[in-house]
């Protein structure tokens, strides 16, 4: 129990909280017909003006409950007890206004609304306000603990719904902190792959443009091409955050994609073998085995100095999709200590899927990088 009033002590109020909304004034309105017509028709309260002057002044505030939950609370609780004192003092035995019981609504707006703190602070002088009448006019047991239980069921009914809302709110945070972090991966292995392209093909262009224009040339076509490309993905993963936008359902790259990593031009050639029954891979398996083959690539493309060729291997076998990308390079300082987001990425992809990703150098020199994914056949 005293864990559980001390994280709430600790919490704050509601940032959002609403402020004052159309509906409240129709909801006061109906409160202060209520207090007038049983203050008239009632002749056993002996107070009759007082007490309905009391119900219809502290329902006024109502529409400030959300926002000023523990200075509602005290006025109106302050003000109850008030009243009682005096009707003490004066020998009079009132039964108050059955109307004044949307008082029950302050301590739902504690808990629902206001910080721990005065969340606690409020309900200590419920609690006493109520302990008070009970010893100015005891009726019994059993209403002494039917009106505790009341006022405790309208403060945890607002600190269930506030878990609720919270919970919720945490959901959502995690959704889009996920997504976050699905655009991050994609931008990082999409679009950093083709900009790594454009990169080393226009080093290349430079390096033989004085001795060989016609490679020159097909360096800019190249860049080109994977310019075009590039474009394409980001319109594709910009179009992901609007719900109107057609590239939100396009299709992931999969197995079938892979093969246009390969080239036989350029800087460090690239083959691709494929082979087993692809189609049994489930999509996502086919995405991720995209996805760390093209990011695999595109290292060999950063880090492999003096590479004659990227092989790419993958082979669909019984549950699992075995991918194996090789150069034989001499792997730079950054490759060799295994940093940077790549590596992380694609590992972290292979785990979400169960599987394992192995990256580090060759005993015949090079790199490789192999991962093992499985799945249930489709």
């Amino acid at each position: 129990m005293s864990d559980y009033l001390g994280s709430w002590w600790r919490k704050p109020a509601v940032t959002d909280a609403p402020r004052r909304v159309w509906r409240d004034w129709p909801l006061v309105a109906v409160i202060v017909s209520a207090s007038v017509i049983e203050g008239v028709l009632r002749p056993d309260i002996p107070w009759r003006e007082m007490s309905v002057a009391v119900s219809t002044g502290l329902a006024f505030m109502l529409p400030w409950r959300r926002t000023h939950s523990l200075a509602v609370a005290a006025v109106a609780f302050a003000t109850v007890m008030s009243l009682d004192i005096a009707e003490a003092v004066a020998g009079v035995e009132s039964p108050g206004l059955i109307s004044m019981v949307y008082l029950l609504m302050l301590p739902y707006s504690l808990w629902r609304w206001a910080s721990g703190r005065h969340a606690i602070l409020g309900t200590a002088l419920m609690v006493v306000t109520a302990g008070l009448a009970v010893v100015l006019d005891y009726t019994g047991l059993a209403d002494l603990i039917g009106g505790y239980a009341v006022l405790f069921v309208a403060a945890e009914s607002g600190a269930v719904v506030r878990g609720q809302a919270e919970s919720r709110e945490q959901a959502v945070s995690q959704a889009k902190s996920q997504e976050r972090e699905r655009l991050a991966r994609d931008l990082h292995d999409s679009v950093a792959h083709h900009i790594s392209a454009i990169a080393v093909r226009a080093q290349a262009g430079q390096a033989v443009s004085a001795t060989d224009p016609d490679a020159a040339t097909d360096a800019l076509r190249v860049i080109e091409a994977e310019a075009r490309t590039t474009l394409a993905e980001m319109r594709s993963l910009v179009g992901s955050l609007r719900t109107d936008d057609p590239a939100l359902y396009a299709p992931n790259p999969g197995l079938a994609e892979i093969t246009g990593l390969a080239t036989a031009n350029g800087v460090v050639p690239v083959s691709v073998s494929i082979s087993g029954d692809t189609d049994s891979v489930p999509e996502t398996v086919g995405t991720a085995t995209y996805r760390i083959a093209q990011e695999s690539v595109t290292n060999a493309h950063r880090h492999a100095r003096h590479a004659s060729r990227v092989e790419v291997d993958v082979a669909v076998e019984s549950g699992a999709v075995a991918i194996t990308v090789a150069d034989d390079g001499a792997s730079s300082p950054e490759r060799t200590d295994e940093t940077g987001f790549g590596l992380a990425g694609m590992t972290e992809r292979a785990a979400l899927l169960g599987g394992t990703l192995k990256a580090g150098p060759r005993t015949e020199g090079g790199w490789t990088v192999q991962a093992r994914l499985p799945f249930e056949p489709r």
